[in-house]
């Protein structure tokens, strides 16, 4: 019987412990030292709830950049991956449908791997910076962006270009949703 008293305030600490004081330490500092991010890293353009910088969500509108393909449809609380494997039929059929779409679409000859597979949360809110630039004629065209300005088209999309993460964890990124608001203030519809 003594075991089983010794189990049960065991398992009594370290529920309060692992379950309420570790995660309200946790939440205290990110709020403290990163509030932005505890927050949720929430955008707000003109007054407006516009998204999180860090979860995807569809644009598929030409007139702007899109994100990569989601597996979850952009549904946040349904976080997660397609789960098909290599010699999985419904993948290849899911690529080569992408990726035709991606170079009728962009007038591209090659479309990014990125642009074609899902991330593993289906949520990701970046592309590569050549998927971003592979994207503004077709954005410059919806927009009507004459000839002469495409170039600051390009430079826009440069300059939302991010480095891997503290330098050298991952690859360059480019964030769609801020890409697209940055757009929609230099280049209205």
């Amino acid at each position: 019987m003594k075991h089983v008293r010794t189990g049960i305030v065991v398992l009594l600490f370290w529920t309060v412990v692992a379950g309420g004081l570790y995660p309200a330490l946790v939440t205290g500092i990110g709020a403290v030292f990163f509030p932005a991010k505890a927050r949720g890293s929430i955008v707000v353009h003109e007054g407006r709830l516009a998204g999180s910088e860090l979860i995807a969500q569809d644009f598929a509108s030409s007139a702007y950049f899109h994100p990569r393909p989601s597996a979850v449809n952009y549904d946040a609380s349904a976080s997660g991956a397609s789960n098909f494997g290599y010699t999985s039929r419904a993948m290849k059929d899911a690529y080569e449908q992408r990726k035709i779409g991606w170079q009728r679409e962009n007038g591209a000859s090659e479309a990014p791997m990125d642009m074609l597979f899902a991330s593993g949360s289906g949520l990701d809110p970046h592309i590569s910076p050549a998927a971003a630039e592979l994207q503004v004629a077709r954005v410059a065209a919806a927009r009507r962006i004459p000839r002469a300005e495409v170039p600051r088209l390009l430079a826009l999309v440069r300059r939302f270009e991010e480095g891997p993460q503290f330098g050298f964890l991952g690859e360059p990124r480019v964030n769609v949703l801020m890409l697209n608001l940055a757009l929609d203030r230099e280049f209205p519809r």
